[in-house]
């Protein structure tokens, strides 16, 4: 094989000094990068993962009523949004199972707690739904991934974070404050749920892959005034899966990442799943792969040619519909599901 860039449907795994396979579906070539050598098979399939495929995902068996996130009202909330509401009606022609709430107007963010029927690992998830910081999608990109979570032994942790961004803030600042609430409050009370408070990691969808992404990158300093013992809690994910993440490169440059997205040595390893025909580029994904390996951060990324964006782990044609498999094989391999 020779050295050359491998440009197109694929996947890259990198972990300071060490030598993983990677799988495309095109490309057959030998990449070396810094450190790191990459190497890339021909394939005629996708790797298998541990769980079964998303639409076999069992339900969960139990789940916990909306627990609110803030003892009392949220910070910086003064100003009347309006009811929260979903935007979204069903369609007639539609069949129900591919109805996607969209929910706006939140301004008493919650965690529900999904625990696993069975096969519980004490490992589990904060998950942020996307929705652009104005609305969640709520079921596509939330209780559907609690259900997977639960069938592969984690507990999930559904985030019903602050959207629409506030007028004169940042559009993640409210959605930050309770992403970093939320990870502290797991912790707090992760002996109550049965979960290793050394292993809660957090996942997120489009905006909410920003959101995730912000929270592994921001943490040392809370973004609001300590309200309780939670707040005593480490907010830093142990391990973060982004999928189709929004917002984590600058605006017209896309080289670079945002300046909110600010990555060292101590930034959390990290999944990484995203198209080439993402409309909101998929650049995203690149510029921060390439920030974690400059760090010497475990990641793996996976890129494949068609899929768009927004389609959760609903089946499709795409090979990208596989990434829920791949996502359960890192997890496992990187020791996330096993007691420690």
């Amino acid at each position: 094989m020779g050295e050359g860039n491998c440009i197109g449907d694929g996947a890259f795994r990198h972990g300071a000094n060490r030598l993983f396979q990677v799988h495309i579906l095109k490309e057959f070539a030998m990449i070396h990068v810094g450190l790191i050598a990459v190497s890339v098979l021909l394939l005629g399939a996708i790797t298998p993962g541990l769980a079964a495929e998303p639409g076999a995902a069992a339900k969960a068996e139990s789940h916990s009523e909306p627990i609110p996130l803030w003892p009392g009202v949220a910070p910086g909330e003064k100003v009347d949004i309006g009811p929260e509401k979903d935007t979204n009606k069903p369609k007639p022609s539609e069949p129900p199972e591919k109805y996607v709430i969209t929910l706006t107007n939140v301004t008493q963010p919650t965690i529900t707690v999904y625990e696993p029927a069975m096969n519980k690992t004490g490992a589990a998830v904060v998950v942020c739904p996307g929705g652009g910081y104005s609305i969640l999608a709520m079921n596509l990109e939330g209780t559907e991934i609690c259900q997977w979570l639960n069938s592969i032994g984690v507990t999930a942790v559904l985030l019903k974070y602050r959207v629409p961004g506030r007028a004169g803030l940042e559009r993640y600042t409210a959605a930050l404050q309770d992403a970093q609430r939320a990870l502290g409050l797991v912790r707090h009370r992760a002996k109550e749920w049965g979960i290793d408070a050394k292993r809660v990691g957090i996942l997120g969808f489009s905006a909410g892959g920003h959101l995730s992404a912000a929270t592994s990158t921001n943490y040392e300093i809370r973004t609001y005034p300590a309200v309780d013992e939670a707040d005593k809690e480490s907010c830093r994910p142990d391990f973060t899966i982004l999928i189709y993440p929004a917002y984590l490169i600058k605006e017209n440059d896309m080289a670079h990442l945002a300046p909110e997205i600010n990555v060292t040595g101590q930034t959390p390893p990290t999944f990484i799943t995203m198209t080439e025909d993402d409309p909101v580029h998929v650049e995203n994904a690149f510029t921060y792969a390439q920030a974690l390996k400059q760090a010497h951060v475990a990641v793996e990324l996976h890129v494949y040619p068609t899929g768009g964006h927004g389609y959760g782990l609903r089946p499709s044609t795409n090979d990208v519909s596989h990434w829920p498999s791949l996502a359960a094989q890192w997890l496992a391999t990187q020791g996330w599901l096993k007691a420690r």
